[in-house]
This record gives structure tokens, C-alpha cells and sequence, in this order.
């Protein structure tokens, strides 16, 4: 059997991966709470199936032990993150997998929420029922990297979107942008603020271009009134906008309007008052600029179109370097072709 430090068999590989693709299934739709999935397995047969819909409803062990009923007797259970210890909106899940009388569960990671903090895990244990730890814990937390990361740090997990042209250019000199990227490219940037609980942009990005921000894809795979809308936050420190304004943002009575300088007490707040884990900066090159130089971008998703602007239009990025050594350098994690642009995610070093 594998052991509780992380080593694994093809078979709780296997089982865990269905587990992880079950957990996808709520990615959009369960925020504050983690995408988590859940399968159960007994003589080699899925006997129940789950994953966490929505904040408020079951979590993912709920669903599939109720449809395993009486056979999850003696069964494995695959959960893509630590059972839930403590009774919220709804009753921990540790229990609900100890009542159901499971005789092994195997989880990818633990939950690193103070509520729960392997608490899940030793419930488990002092049950009697035996608990791996560590499968697949790469795949399974990378669906929930805010989560995560808000959990351990206060912060938030922050990616920048830049759409651009080939020379790195995102608009004309005059602010004329609308398209650089195609149809394909722009709708795959839905899935980025489908998943996001707050959309960071600028005050000029808001008078220049009037944009919604908004989750409008029927292409995401579910309802867009499934999806939380994602809060907007404006940088305004020279106080330019308000709600009483005519731009679309403005509308919105749940945009908040930031007058500081202080992004890192931006990112805090959103954490801790309004349980925005992650976040989506969608902005001109100043505020790409402001938050490239903070050193607070965790992912960089650069939408690069097959065109040339010229040297008059306006750059991707607003961030003064005077020398080679204080370059911002980055892990390519993924490059792929949407429509006829080029879609790249990088990581810092």
C-alpha cells in the first residue's frame, strides 16, 4: 500500500486524475470555496462520483458518497483536497466519510485553511481508516492556486493579461486597440475572468476604452448566471471616476473605486474583506507596469497577435530599466495556438 508521505501506485494515480477532472467541473462557480472533486472506488469499480458545485451547497464528498449509498461501505475515497473538519455553511465532510464507514482515503493536499489545517486528515486517522496524502498534489492544486495561496499568504494570486502585437505593442498611438487579437483569443480570456474574483484595471483604461469586464462567453461550458461576477477595482489615486459616471465600470455598485498607491494593500484587502482569491489585472501599460515592478504578478498571460503596430504605438508595458541586470525574466509554462494568435503563460523566475 502506499504511504502517507506522498508515494503512490498506478491505480491512485489513475483514480486521482478522475478525481482532479471531476473538480474542474467547478471552477467558475464555486468561488470563495476550492474546486474540489471527489470519486469512490471499491473492487476496482466507481461506485460515486462528485465535486463541489457552488459555496453553500455539498462539497464533493457529499455528492459522490450518496451515490455510492450503503456499497461505499469498505471503499477508497480520491478527494483533490484535505476533507473539510469543521461545520460552515455545510457539515465537515470528514465526518460524512467516516459515518459512510470508507476504509481509505486518499487526498491530494492538504487544506491549508486554519479552519481545517489537517485536522480532515486526523479525524480521519483517529477513525481507524487509513489516509494517503500527496497524490498528484501538483495537478490538483493547480486548480486552485488563489485558494491556496490566500490561505498561506493573506494575498491573492494575481494574473496579468496583455494582449499584443508581434513588435509588443497593445494599441495606437491614439489608444485605438479594438481588435489587435481575434475573436478565438478574446473569448479564451472570458475563461481568465470566469475564473477571477476581482478584475483589477485603470482609470484611463476606463475613460479611454469603457470596458464591462464582465463574464458575457456562452462557450465556458456552463450558465453565465452560474459564474459569481467578478468584482471590479478601479486604481484611481488622482480621484478621476465615481459611480455617479457614465462609464459601464461605474454601474456596477459593486466596483471599488482604490485611491492609494499601495497595491500591496490592495491585494490584502481584497483577501481579507471581500475573499477575492484570485485576481485578474486587465489594464493599460502603466498599472502592467506598477504591478510587473511591485513584483506581485504570479502568472503573466500574453495574448500575441500576428501583426506589427510600429514604434509610435503604445507599449505592452510601462516599466523603466536602465540596465541589463534589472531585467524581469520568466519560465515559459505553456505556449499554444488559439484561432490564428499565439496564447503564452509565464511564471516568474
Amino acid at each position: 500500500m502506499p504511504s502517507i508521505n506522498g508515494a503512490t501506485c498506478p491505480e491512485d494515480a489513475y483514480y486521482m486524475a478522475l478525481a482532479i477532472e471531476s473538480a474542474g467541473q467547478g471552477l467558475f462557480t464555486t468561488r470563495p470555496n476550492p474546486a474540489v472533486g471527489c470519486v469512490i472506488v471499491k473492487d476496482g469499480e466507481i461506485i460515486g462520483r462528485g465535486f463541489h458545485p457552488k459555496a453553500g451547497q455539498p462539497h464533493a464528498e457529499v455528492f459522490a458518497l450518496r451515490e455510492a449509498g450503503e456499497q461505499a461501505i469498505g471503499a477508497c475515497a480520491y478527494v483533490t483536497l484535505e476533507p473539510c473538519s469543521h461545520t460552515g455553511r455545510t457539515p465537515p465532510c470528514a465526518a460524512a466519510l467516516i459515518a459512510a464507514k470508507v476504509a481509505r482515503v486518499v487526498v491530494a493536499g492538504l487544506d491549508p485553511n486554519p479552519s481545517v489545517a489537517g485536522r480532515g486528515i486526523a479525524m480521519l486517522q483517529a477513525a481507524g481508516i487509513e489516509v494517503v496524502t500527496g497524490v498528484m498534489q501538483a495537478q490538483a492544486e493547480a486548480l486552485n492556486t488563489g485558494f491556496l495561496k490566500a490561505m498561506r499568504s493573506g494575498l491573492p494570486y494575481v494574473r496579468l493579461k496583455i494582449a499584443t502585437s508581434l513588435d509588443g505593442r497593445t494599441a495606437m498611438a491614439s489608444g485605438e486597440s479594438k481588435w489587435i487579437t481575434g475573436s478565438a483569443a478574446r473569448t479564451d480570456v472570458q475563461r481568465l475572468r470566469a475564473r477571477s474574483a476581482a478584475i483589477i484595471t485603470g482609470s484611463e483604461t476606463v475613460i479611454a476604452d469603457n470596458p464591462s469586464l464582465n463574464v458575457r462567453s456562452d462557450q465556458l461550458g456552463v450558465a453565465v448566471e452560474q459564474i459569481p461576477p467578478p468584482k471590479i477595482v478601479v486604481l484611481d489615486r488622482r480621484n478621476r471616476l465615481n459611480a455617479a459616471m457614465e462609464y459601464t465600470v461605474c454601474h456596477n455598485p459593486d466596483t471599488l473605486f482604490w485611491r492609494e498607491d499601495n497595491l500591496l494593500a490592495l491585494l490584502k484587502t481584497l483577501v481579507s474583506e471581500h475573499q477575492c482569491y484570485d485576481v485578474l489585472v486587465e489594464a493599460g501599460a502603466k498599472v502592467a507596469g506598477s504591478f510587473i515592478a511591485a513584483g506581485m504578478v504570479d502568472e503573466l498571460v500574453v495574448y500575441q497577435a500576428p501583426c506589427i503596430l510600429g514604434s509610435t504605438a503604445r507599449p505592452m508595458v510601462d516599466l523603466s530599466l536602465t540596465k541589463l541586470a534589472t531585467q524581469r525574466r520568466y519560465h515559459c509554462q505553456s505556449h499554444e495556438t488559439i484561432g490564428n494568435d499565439l496564447k503564452l503563460v509565464f511564471t516568474p523566475l
